[in-house]
């Protein structure tokens, strides 16, 4: 948080309810089969919340997740309104050039995951680009 209550991504309360209160579709990089992982946990939590979440791991793909199919690649997740990242920062761009190619209107990068670059580069695509913040923390906290 900076010092006038905004988050490193310049985003308020308003904005970020009105992105989880709109979407629908989300794909999610970096899912896991590994219970104890934040990617699985949160993919399980959204699923719960009526979110259509599909899993994006080359390593896993073709597996299920949650009862979701995991696909190799952000390509092969159809159409999505938003990204959810859970890579490390320095393999955030590639996942944002794939966002921008499938027209998202929103790229979440998890806490910790922090690429101002590849955000101004989505930011100049139109797309909105939430940075080092948690989805399900601000769900639980904005939404309920």
């Amino acid at each position: 948080m900076s010092i006038d209550g905004l988050n490193i991504d310049g985003l308020g309360d308003a904005v970020i309810e009105r992105i989880l209160t709109e979407t629908r579709r989300i794909a999610l990089v970096g899912a896991s089969a590994k219970p104890w992982r934040a990617s699985n946990e949160v993919m399980g939590f959204l699923l719960r919340q009526g979110y259509d979440v599909t899993p994006v791991n080359p390593n896993l793909a073709g597996q299920t997740l949650h009862g979701r199919l995991v696909v190799p690649s952000l390509d092969e997740a159809g159409p999505v309104e938003m990204v959810d990242l859970f890579r490390a920062s320095a393999n955030v761009a590639p996942a944002v050039d794939a966002a921008i190619r499938l027209h998202a209107k929103v790229v979440w990068m998890q806490l910790g995951v922090i690429d101002e670059a590849a955000a101004r580069k989505a930011r100049a695509a139109g797309i909105t680009v939430v940075m080092d913040r948690c989805i399900l923390k601000d769900h639980r906290r904005l939404v309920g």
